[in-house]
């Protein structure tokens, strides 16, 4: 029976709650499949800094350098907004943990199902039928973790200085990810830069379109940030998979999971280098924060993080059969009417939490 190792950062604002859901389907799985999950909870975020004085406690990266993936929350709240930026829980826990770990390549699928097209607001008819389109996102390079970095006063002004730096390597291993998902999807890709202005795009495009030689079944076309912004609102489903560097890419994947309906239902993992055997060790996560907003109020759409759990499971573990079932569990309780109030319309049926969790530990 195998007894995989798991850390699992629950984090601030609704973390806990839909992790305990997340926690539900794990032991339906288990029993399902004769695996084991061997948990270990730690602090990371907002709930660290009170506890431990640090967003990223040492005792954490060591649970996490012990376990075979990490099951993440969400970090943040406004409790924590006074402090100083390093030290607030987002610059403070995730940045570092996936410069700690090399976690440089961000998974984001964006899903919107037949069913749930009401939820976009996008034009009706441009998302008839729903879509599916994946985002790839570099992850610990550009703008983010360029040096220099500062604040000071210059000539009685403040001068704030951001350093955007890609290196041809950083370009490669990630346009290698994209293509290779590609080629297990629809064959396509899409390129996100800013060549027209910025250096580091004049690189990226020249690079991509190398690479691209090595993928002859994959179609490869270039969209400036700007323009994939409003194609994205226009056309969502001429999308397959977009590539993109780290700050274009958090935009546009934000961008992708406001028009899929709601980012409640968008899963995401943050992937290092592949390990013997093609799997990873990475971080899985909701692509939406943690909405300090409806915390506690038992309201939160838990569908992102156990998505989360099937793509630990497919990336991390290997365990292709069991993420597919929690897949089509999920597709199977938003066939069945049953919604969380951020995906509810009319004729649904409105779910708490727990009870959306439930069903989809029934489902599976």
């Amino acid at each position: 029976m195998p007894n995989y190792k798991i850390a699992v950062l629950s984090g601030d604002g609704i973390g806990p709650e839909v992790m305990i859901e997340a926690r539900r389907v794990m032991a339906v799985i288990e029993k399902k499949f004769a695996l084991t999950f061997s948990c270990t909870d730690a602090n990371v975020g907002g709930i660290a800094i009170d506890v431990d004085g640090k967003a990223l406690p040492e005792a954490t990266i060591q649970i996490c350098r012990d376990s075979d993936a990490i099951l993440f929350g969400s970090v943040g709240g406004p409790k924590w907004e006074t402090l100083p930026p390093n030290e607030q829980p987002e610059r403070g826990a995730l940045l570092p943990l996936r410069k700690h770990f090399g976690l440089f390549a961000n998974l984001r699928p964006g899903i919107c199902y037949p069913q749930l097209t009401h939820a976009s607001p996008v034009r009706p008819d441009l998302v008839v039928g729903g879509f599916n389109m994946l985002c790839i996102r570099e992850l610990t390079g550009g703008l983010y973790f360029g040096q220099p970095k500062y604040t000071r006063e210059e000539n009685g002004e403040p001068v704030a200085v951001d350093t955007m730096v890609y290196k041809r390597s950083e370009i490669e291993r990630i346009a290698h990810v994209a293509f290779r998902a590609a080629q297990g999807r629809r064959k396509k890709v899409t390129s996100i830069d800013k060549a027209n202005v910025l250096e580091n795009s004049v690189l990226w495009r020249k690079t991509v379109i190398e690479i691209a030689k090595q993928y002859p079944d994959v179609a490869l076309n270039h969209l400036y940030v700007d323009n994939a912004a409003m194609q994205l609102i226009k056309a969502p489903k001429d999308f397959d998979v977009m590539l993109a560097e780290n700050l274009f890419g958090d935009i546009l994947s934000d961008e992708m999971g406001a028009i899929a309906g709601s980012i409640g239902m968008l899963p995401s993992a943050s992937l290092g280098n592949a390990k013997p055997g093609g799997l990873y060790f990475g971080l899985f996560e909701p692509g939406g924060g943690s909405a300090p907003d409806i915390a506690g109020k038992g309201i939160a759409n838990p569908l992102a993080q156990i998505l989360s759990v099937a793509m630990m499971l497919r990336y991390a573990l290997g365990e292709t059969a069991a993420a597919d079932v929690i897949e089509a569990a999920v597709q199977k309780v938003i066939q069945a009417g049953l919604r969380t109030g951020d995906i509810w319309s009319e004729g649904t049926k409105k779910l708490s939490t727990a009870e959306m969790g439930a069903a989809v530990a029934e489902a599976i």
